[in-house]
């Protein structure tokens, strides 16, 4: 095993995966889904960094091969995994993650029945641009947290009434509750559209990698 510097940036990104879920058991909110919010980013970062120096160094590996798509699934996987289970349960959120998460186990056990004939089933433009809608969507929603708990405690020990009259301007906004509500608001459906989205692309993705394995599924006569 080659532990190039790209390999080491997927490594990194393969360990961040559950560094995220781990923010929210020794972390209260909102500094949680900062922490987890930095975390995520910046490990998304990396996946294009790492691709983008292997190919410009010369430095492709069979590690960093092996390594790559298993960081990126256990990155998205265990961020809805987190965004899911501390949320409303809201059907509009769950859907779209649970078919992500069905894909992404599907075409994974898809490869590993395969073996050596996997080849078949190289990642395609159309499966980078759904990983990469799908991070984007991870990091909305988790940014939603974090206005959603700013809001939550500016408006500790206020009445309904105050709140609703703040946020009308019939009352000055002095803790900044307009701003933190637009955020949490427009967040938290810019995330869920993008997440819809990347679920339409994974579903694609995951059916044209089915139609390709389909002739080596088929039984010898």
């Amino acid at each position: 095993m080659s532990w190039t510097i790209p390999n080491i940036l997927t490594a990194l990104r393969l360990l961040a995966a559950p560094g995220v879920a781990v923010m929210f058991l020794y972390f209260t909110r909102p500094f949680a889904d900062w922490y987890a919010l930095t975390l995520f980013v910046s490990a998304a970062i990396t996946d294009w960094f790492d691709g983008y120096l292997a190919r410009a160094w010369g430095q492709q590996t069979k590690l960093g091969t092996m390594l790559d798509p298993i960081a990126d699934k256990a990155m998205v996987v265990i961020a809805l995994m987190v965004i899911v289970g501390y949320s409303s349960m809201s059907p509009w959120l769950v859907l779209p993650a649970t078919f992500i998460l069905f894909r992404e186990v599907f075409v994974s056990g898809l490869r590993e029945f395969l073996g050596d004939t996997a080849g078949t089933l190289k990642v395609t433009k159309l499966a980078k641009w759904k990983t990469t809608l799908q991070m984007i969507a991870i990091a909305v929603l988790f940014a939603q947290g974090v206005f959603e708990h700013y809001l939550g405690m500016s408006v500790w020990g206020m009445d309904p009434q105050m709140v609703g009259d703040i946020l009308d301007g019939r009352i000055e906004d002095l803790h900044g509750l307009w701003w933190k509500e637009a955020g949490m608001v427009w967040s938290g459906q810019i995330g869920l559209v993008l997440l819809w989205v990347a679920a339409a692309l994974t579903m694609v993705t995951g059916w044209d990698y089915f139609r390709k394995a389909i002739p080596h599924l088929r039984e010898e006569p």
